[in-house]
């Protein structure tokens, strides 16, 4: 069960119509998505009884569609690591590599589907989140282009890079989820439809064929020469498979994303620093207990109900977006991402796809990166560029380590070229 690896923080079913693509699927969802009477605490003391009064929209369509949401799973503070070992309820232990951690933030959501616990389920990819845990935990994740699904009513980290998406156990189930809570929503500026959508949704799970024949596979190389020589092992003998079933593999350049971690973080962080400004123990949070100085009693709420982690982001957040900083970190930070995501669109004119291994290294041993947040968030340096440049993205699994420690394989399409990467990553689960 999942509460062996304290996968989930709430554990209260949710039903959904009796009819739809979805009926008789149990669909997990991540404790930072907002569900109506339901308990939502972004894996934070600070929101340890907060009940939201309203659904995400995609709890709307789940529940349309004919899903069960069977509880709220684990994550790292506010969205904020890479191992779900930062959350105020615990860490969560990695049910598909046991004593290794299930990766983060949406570790909770991956060990459910990987524990058979749920069906399917929903998380949220900032950095890698969603593609991150799926590959330590053998499943399939889905990071979405940006503005394909709506994001109201989750609680906000870093408004510019993160989506909700799908984890499942296949591409194909994947798929059918994320052709659920895909779509416009006018509660979401950000939210449009893709441009060769016309009058129908695309159908995704169509996608999901495993033909890769004539396929064109780009392989960044500054993505592959960093990893683990374990994982690089892995991940090209899955290029070889799929070169056995017709596709083509090559050999393309991304040099802006040797920046792509730094320049991501002093965005995200920045992001983060400004959206938590609303848990002061008033508008949002626990409260300080006011003595008549508004200043302590701001900083005792935020002393009592974050986290070391979520303090530390938010810290270098705010010194980044200060007078007299926001031009030599915030501007640069921007400016690398227009470059990063120049060279995405350059890189893709040359192939059909991109392929790299999802994470540099296998799981880590639980509690291994807690006291080194730089290592951790090195990790990231093969998802965070594709965040940077609003595209498409799945984890599949590729194989296994000679520890029997799980490898995800990365497939980055171009804007709204979720059916690309679906085609890809179907070939191998």
């Amino acid at each position: 069960m999942a509460t062996d690896y304290n996968a989930y923080v709430t554990v209260e079913a949710i039903d959904g119509a009796d009819d739809g693509p979805l009926a008789g699927k149990t669909v997990a969802v991540k404790d930072n998505i907002s569900t109506e009477g339901v308990r939502t605490t972004c894996g934070s003391a600070m929101l340890d009884d907060y009940v939201p009064p309203y659904d995400a929209t995609v709890v709307e369509r789940l529940k349309e569609n004919g899903a069960t949401i069977p509880g709220k799973t684990n994550m790292d503070e506010f969205g904020m690591g890479t191992t779900t070992e930062t959350s105020a309820f615990g860490p969560v232990e990695n049910p598909a590599a046991p004593g290794h951690v299930p990766g983060g933030s949406s570790g909770g959501s991956a060990a459910v589907v990987a524990a058979g616990d749920a069906d399917m389920a929903l998380g949220s990819d900032t950095g890698g989140s969603i593609r991150c845990p799926a590959a330590f935990c053998g499943v399939v994740g889905i990071k979405p282009t940006y503005g394909l699904v709506s994001r109201y009513g989750l609680v906000a980290y870093a408004n510019s890079l993160e989506q909700i998406g799908p984890i499942a156990p296949t591409v194909e189930e994947a798929a059918e989820l994320l052709e659920v809570i895909a779509g416009p929503d006018g509660r979401d500026a950000t939210t449009r439809a893709p441009p060769d959508a016309g009058e129908s949704e695309p159908a995704y799970a169509s996608a999901a064929d495993g033909d890769v024949d004539g396929l064109d596979i780009g392989v960044p190389t500054e993505l592959v020469e960093g990893a683990d020589e374990r994982v690089t092992e892995v991940f090209w003998d899955a290029i070889a498979e799929l070169e056995d079933r017709g596709a083509s593999s090559h050999e393309v350049e991304l040099p802006s994303v040797e920046y792509a971690v730094e320049s991501y973080y002093v965005i995200a962080m920045s992001e983060a620093s400004s959206n938590l400004a609303r848990f002061d123990g008033v508008r949002y949070g626990q409260s300080g207990g006011y003595d008549g100085n508004w200043n302590e009693t701001f900083a005792e709420s935020r002393r009592k109900g974050f986290g070391d982690e979520v303090k530390r982001r938010v810290l270098l957040g705010t010194y980044a977006l200060s007078a007299g900083y926001h031009d030599k970190y915030y501007a640069k930070a921007q400016d690398a991402r227009a470059w990063i995501q120049q060279d995405f669109d350059e890189a893709l004119d040359e192939a059909d796809v991109l392929a790299s291994p999802t994470m540099p290294v296998p799981p880590m041993a639980m509690g291994e990166s807690l006291d080194d947040p730089l290592t951790m968030y090195l990790a990231d340096a093969n998802t965070t560029p594709v965040n940077m440049a609003n595209l498409p993205a799945i984890s599949v699994p590729a194989g296994e380590t000679d520890e029997g420690l799980p490898v995800g394989l990365q497939f980055v399409g171009p804007a709204f070229g979720e059916r690309a990467i679906i085609r890809a990553g179907s070939a191998l689960a």
